[in-house]
């Protein structure tokens, strides 16, 4: 699966998986989402995000697990 929002640059964040370069982790995200936030909530907190960032950041945690097997 290709993700075009979600980069990791080794230079950046010590290689962290974040969204559109924007120095947002992945996990900082899903750590919102399970905490509760609600996607308004998350986009008020980061307004530089869209809401395809956060579709794409959840579709990008549920691959990376399913890789673990």
């Amino acid at each position: 699966m290709s993700f075009r929002r979600i980069t990791i640059d080794p230079t950046k964040m010590n290689g962290v998986p974040c969204i559109r370069d924007l120095r947002i982790p992945v996990a900082t995200i899903v750590g919102m989402m399970a905490e509760g936030m609600n996607e308004k909530e998350i986009l008020a907190a980061y307004p530089d995000l869209e809401e395809d960032d956060i579709r794409e950041t959840l579709q990008y945690a549920a691959e990376a697990l399913r890789e673990r097997k």
